[in-house]
């Protein structure tokens, strides 16, 4: 879909009360407020470079499989899950449930070595592997008519990439970018100030540094792994040169979906809030396409968006916002 007039959505408006204004708080309450795990079906398939399995939960509308040789037809919205998220995160779960609930099948995307998936190759993921993005979609479109992506995170990023890369290629009627570092080095700069290097970072890096160290490494490689301190120095000594980058400068510049944006030709809504602790420079109008609905709610965190409903903390707000666009957009 190419547009020449500005896409135009209003999204319900995000207004938490003034005790859940702290964008710490509404990042990190999700994570301990998160419901019980849906009955998700796991199918696995190798990836794009044909090495490792890639793990999809999928939670199922109530549609009857279809013939042979058929799709189903009730629509599929797939998530690109964060750096180390799974289908277990508390914004997977929560999107899973809301998309259930409108009827329509969900699943989760894992990039390689998540969702409790060994890695086969040499390769785990990267910001910028909008390929594997496009493998995965084509995977799921010989299944699903009609497929939306969303992306979270890091996941929004690649996704953010490949929808500009592939433009009226891409494999989805349209996507939603959901707190998404889309420029990486200011946003490895955001990650490294004072609270994001004693309590975020160590959240992501330490799962991700295991998984390194199971490499076959040299000395010098297992030495400047763990003397990591930041994400910025873990992709210096090992995403970088792990993946073909020259350098981690090498690897934001090449990676980030920023200059990619304005590519865009599927209906594509972003979600950042203004206060999110993890991002850096983030898109302005002329930075995107027309394709491209921006939604900069004050408040929200990095995937928190988190309000006060029926005497309880409640976090449909970022779910609610994509499934609408999503409809307006059909």
């Amino acid at each position: 879909m190419t547009t020449s007039t500005p896409l135009s959505f209003t999204a319900p408006e995000f207004k938490p009360p003034f005790w859940l204004t702290n964008a710490h708080l509404q990042t990190i309450l999700p994570k301990f407020t998160m419901p019980e795990s849906p009955p998700y079906r796991r199918a696995l398939t190798l990836d794009s470079l044909n090495e490792s399995e890639v793990a999809y939960d999928f939670y199922d509308a109530d549609e009857p499989e279809p013939l042979d040789g058929e799709r189903f037809k009730t629509p599929l919205v797939v998530l690109f899950h964060g750096m180390e998220g799974s289908s277990q995160s508390h914004y997977s779960k929560t999107l899973a449930y809301y998309v259930h609930q409108q009827g329509w099948h969900f699943v989760v995307a894992h990039f390689r070595s998540c969702g409790g998936m060994p890695v086969r190759g040499n390769i785990l993921y990267d910001a910028g592997d909008s390929l594997e993005v496009h493998h995965s979609l084509q995977y799921l479109t010989k299944r699903y008519a009609t497929i939306y992506a969303v992306g979270t995170s890091l996941g929004g990023n690649v996704l953010g990439k490949y929808l500009g890369e592939y433009a009226d290629d891409a494999l989805c009627v349209a996507g939603a970018i959901v707190s998404a570092p889309l420029d990486l080095a200011s946003s490895s700069i955001a990650m490294d100030r004072l609270l994001g290097r004693r309590v975020y970072t160590p959240y992501l890096l330490n799962p991700i540094t295991a998984k390194a160290l199971q490499y076959t490494l040299s000395e010098e490689e297992i030495a400047a792994i763990k003397a990591s301190r930041s994400i910025c120095e873990f992709d210096q000594v090992f995403t970088a040169p792990r993946h073909g980058y020259r350098s981690k400068n090498d690897y934001y510049r090449q990676a980030s979906a920023m200059p990619h944006l304005i590519n865009i030709t599927k209906p594509t809504i972003i979600i950042t809030a203004k206060d999110d602790p993890f991002l850096g420079i983030v898109p302005h109008e002329g930075d995107v396409s027309t394709s491209v609905v921006l939604c900069e709610p004050r408040y929200g965190g990095h995937i928190g968006f988190v309000t006060w409903k029926d005497r309880q903390l409640n976090t449909d707000w970022y779910p609610e916002t994509v499934m609408r666009f999503f409809y307006s957009v059909q």
